[in-house]
């Protein structure tokens, strides 16, 4: 092989990998925008209970876990897609992941709002979460979940999230769409067009 042969190799070598590099670069800035279509989010207010709490009137930690769980029933019943259309569709959505963090404590009798928000939605099912007070709007807690849809029939763990969730999703990103501004929720950003819903694969649980 000629040195010139072995110098043109290299430079289209060199050309090809700094071309995959931007093409990475590109698909990895992509993945970290805002998304442009609305995603769903839904608060729900409760008062802190006496059996919720300690001998401090502070509510234990295991609780806030059931708060959460009451608002991300809301937000999936605003899908169609809670956990009886979950079951009904063939898939259970087992929760792998929970994380918590604690500014402030909630105390007995304290008005709490507590919102979720679906964050993730194509691969696994992500909702982050935050709870404060009603009064000041003080924030007491922040976290997140994880789901991954199993399929029923046969106990096989999904690896992009079935239609049954995401074409839900179109549809209440759709009727948004068709909300006037002024009627649209505030606390949802104006978007466009719905991301590309992989085709459902199957992996291990």
């Amino acid at each position: 092989m000629s040195e010139q042969t072995a110098l043109s190799e290299k430079t289209a070598l060199s050309e090809q990998t700094a071309l995959s590099e931007q093409t990475a670069t590109s698909e990895k800035n992509a993945m970290n925008q805002p998304a442009e279509t609305p995603m769903p989010s839904a608060t729900v207010e409760m008062e802190v209970p006496f059996h919720d709490v300690d001998m401090m009137e502070v509510a234990w930690h295991g609780h806030y876990v059931r708060y959460l769980e009451i608002a991300r029933c809301k937000l999936l019943d605003m899908l169609d897609y809670n956990y009886p259309q979950m079951r009904e569709s063939g898939y259970a959505w087992p929760v792998i992941d929970l994380r918590l963090r604690y500014a402030g404590p909630a105390r007995f009798g304290q008005r709490i709002a507590v919102t979720a928000r679906l964050r993730e939605w194509e691969n696994r099912l992500k909702l982050d979460y935050v709870i404060r007070d009603v009064e000041s709007g003080k924030r007491l807690t922040r976290g997140h979940s994880v789901q991954v849809a199993v399929g029923l029939a046969d106990g096989e763990m999904l690896l992009a999230s079935p239609p049954a969730l995401s074409e839900r999703l179109a549809a209440w990103q759709a009727s948004k769409s068709q909300t006037s501004p002024s009627q649209a929720d505030p606390s949802q950003t104006a978007d466009e067009d719905a991301p590309a819903t992989p085709p459902p694969t199957r992996g291990t649980p």
